[in-house]
């Protein structure tokens, strides 16, 4: 008589997962989710990472725009852009500033 000694604890198991195929299978689905070096949780975390990259990508190019059009205008302007930021005056001049209140 050559009995299973491990039949007690197979008998456990439900019986569609006492199947190879399945039993296979899900193992394999538990690799590929949870133990790989691709799985699920790591695809999740890198995605999150792309969009925020993509996001930041996005800011620095409209900084990027927006510094290239005050250069521009420093170039066109040189004088209005030192009188207007900066408060400078000729010699002999008054500055008057007016700020609005909001």
């Amino acid at each position: 008589m050559s009995a299973n000694p491990l039949q007690p604890f197979v008998n456990l198991i439900p019986a569609p997962f006492r199947n190879r195929y399945i039993l296979l299978l899900t193992v394999f689905f538990f690799w590929m989710i949870f133990i790989d070096k691709h799985d699920v949780i790591t695809q999740w975390r890198l995605q999150k990472t792309k969009d925020k990259l993509e996001q930041d990508k996005a800011y620095y190019a409209k900084k990027i725009q927006e510094a290239e059009r005050q250069r521009k205008n420093l170039q066109k302007n040189g004088e209005q852009f030192a009188r207007e930021k900066y408060y400078m005056k000729k010699e002999g001049e008054d500055v008057f500033i007016i700020e609005e209140e909001k």
